[in-house]
């Protein structure tokens, strides 16, 4: 069958344990490149832990870059082209780096999921705008497991159970979420170039978090604009585009669960028993004490 074809064509990688971090070889293969990687002072990087809203900013910041001049590279280039994964190795003449620097159009749109101490050094020598977004955990994890089912290179993910017991450990790949969510959250305490985003905020006022991230990035969009870019981000329209909703990836098995899968808050109450949301909530408690973070379970 062509499912079996599939899982046959790709093999699921195994973490190991990656400067602290758990990782696979396809995001650390090309180590050295990745951390020599030359930012250029007007790049704008995307960074999020896996699953948190990556392709909706990316999305957002190709249409507000180029959704006017350019409105061809919206029908016919997958925005998994149009803005390359920093750290993705597919095979030694198809890198992200390679796709990054082959870009012509500038801003070059680049997007990671690395904590914040795996980003090459030039980033922050070149004072690039980053773009940082978190989601709620609870969700995050909901959104990670159903990715890692359907995505045939990433760690084969195990029955529900045991995933949440591994998120909680921060056995992912990328590690974990609480590093993740907090390290970028105290960088940009002295980074006044992060602009810090909650999925949960972008789902309440999509236009509202759109209008900062404008004020952010200096950039000034009619009333108009606005609005067509708002309406062309919605998680429907997204989730239709095939330019956007990663149906052309080879990797994925659209059979087992869409990329675009819900797009909701609160979708874990469909996920966790009684008994985990309470260790959870107890888990999360302690990790979180100190951390000013707050993040909204349901809208």
């Amino acid at each position: 069958t062509l499912l079996q074809e599939k899982s046959d064509l790709f093999h699921r990688e195994v973490l190991f344990d990656f400067h602290g971090v758990p990782m696979i070889q396809r995001f650390t293969t090309n180590w050295e490149k990745i951390q020599n990687f030359q930012a250029r002072p007007d790049d704008i990087l995307i960074a999020t832990y896996p699953k948190a809203g990556t392709t909706w900013v990316s999305y957002i910041l190709d249409l507000l870059y180029f959704g006017q001049t350019s409105p061809e590279r919206q029908t016919s280039i997958p925005l998994s082209e149009r803005v390359p994964f920093l750290e993705l190795t597919v095979s030694p003449t198809n890198s992200g780096v390679d796709k990054a620097e082959n870009i012509t159009t500038s801003p070059r749109l680049i997007k990671t999921h690395f904590p914040v101490q795996f980003v090459p050094k030039s980033f922050w020598e070149q004072n690039c705008k980053i773009i940082y977004v978190a989601r709620n955990a609870k969700d995050n994890m909901v959104s990670f497991f159903h990715f890692d089912r359907m995505a045939l290179t990433q760690p084969d993910p195990g029955d529900w159970s045991s995933y949440f017991k591994r998120f909680l450990e921060g056995k992912l790949l990328y590690g974990s979420w609480y590093d993740h969510v907090n390290g970028w959250w105290k960088k940009k305490q002295t980074d006044n170039k992060i602009h810090y985003m909650f999925y949960e905020d972008m789902i309440e006022d999509t236009g509202h978090e759109i209008d900062k991230l404008c004020g952010f990035l200096g950039l000034s969009l009619s009333v108009e604009e606005k609005k067509r870019i708002s309406g062309g981000v919605q998680f429907d329209n997204m989730k239709r585009n095939n330019m956007v909703n990663y149906s052309t990836s080879q990797v994925m098995d659209f059979k087992i669960s869409p990329f675009m899968r819900k797009g909701k808050v609160g979708d874990w109450k469909n996920h966790f028993t009684v008994a985990q949301n309470e260790e959870f909530d107890e888990d999360y408690k302690q990790t979180m004490k100190n951390s000013p973070l707050k993040f909204h379970w349901e809208v």
